[in-house]
């Protein structure tokens, strides 16, 4: 039973193979970007709009909601890598209905690599916000005692993000693999149906994840200047 596209060898020329996961990931950003290109090329700003960019207005505006509403920040910044992430991980998952793919997210490599850009895009985000220095003193607050505890804190969250999806994915497999041996025709059905709802789920779990972090990262500094400033704006005694 084959339960990840990393075992799909498609070809191979000397240390160098191509397996399924690169091809199918190369295929979700392709559909991706042809499909931005296809409904982006003619916005209109009147009332009457196309079915495709409705959706898109409704996406957008959906995603922009959900970070506003996590963050209590400005989601412009944050717009473009957490809407990517919901949106490719959501493709990928969907994909799942075509006989033959199998989704990247599937694979531990896939799901790692979107949790490093997560564990990158934490700090970025907050450096950029804080500084460099406001930012690095939160791994020693309230003592430099708890440095190495934030430190494993900040890689065990992401070694969580990158088991928690691909657990997800690859049980639904497994799962859907094995009702097809049982019963090949009704319940394989229905536990696909249930697997793309459950990889829909997922997509929105990781971003929500992703964005709670990168939230984490941008408001610990702007909490403790209030605090700073109420201590300041105290008469003393």
């Amino acid at each position: 039973m084959i339960i990840s596209p990393d075992n799909i060898v498609l070809w191979q020329w000397g240390q160098f193979s191509l397996n399924a996961t690169i091809v199918f990931t190369w295929l979700v950003m392709a559909l991706l970007t042809l499909t931005s290109w296809l409904v982006t090329r003619n916005l209109k700003s009147t009332t009457e709009i196309s079915q495709w960019q409705n959706l898109l207005e409704v996406l957008v505006t959906g995603i922009h909601d959900q970070i506003r509403q996590l963050s209590h920040q400005e989601p412009g910044r944050f717009l473009p890598f957490v809407g990517s992430l919901f949106l490719y991980i959501a493709m990928a998952n969907l994909l799942n209905v075509i006989p033959g793919y199998m989704a990247p997210t599937g694979s531990l490599s896939t799901t790692t690599a979107l949790a490093i850009c997560v564990f990158v895009a934490v700090p970025l985000f907050g450096i950029t916000r804080e500084g460099p220095l406001n930012y690095l003193k939160h791994y020693i607050r309230p003592t430099w005692l708890m440095l190495p505890f934030n430190l494993i804190g900040e890689v065990s969250r992401t070694l969580a993000l990158a088991v928690r999806l691909y657990g997800n994915i690859m049980s639904g497999t497994v799962i859907v693999a094995i009702l097809l041996s049982l019963t090949p025709y009704f319940f394989p059905v229905v536990m696909q149906l249930l697997g793309l709802l459950t990889g829909m789920i997922q997509a929105y779990i990781f971003a929500v994840l992703a964005m709670v972090y990168i939230a984490s990262a941008t408001t610990a500094h702007e909490a403790s200047q209030d605090i700073k400033k109420e201590t300041e704006s105290k008469p003393d005694n």
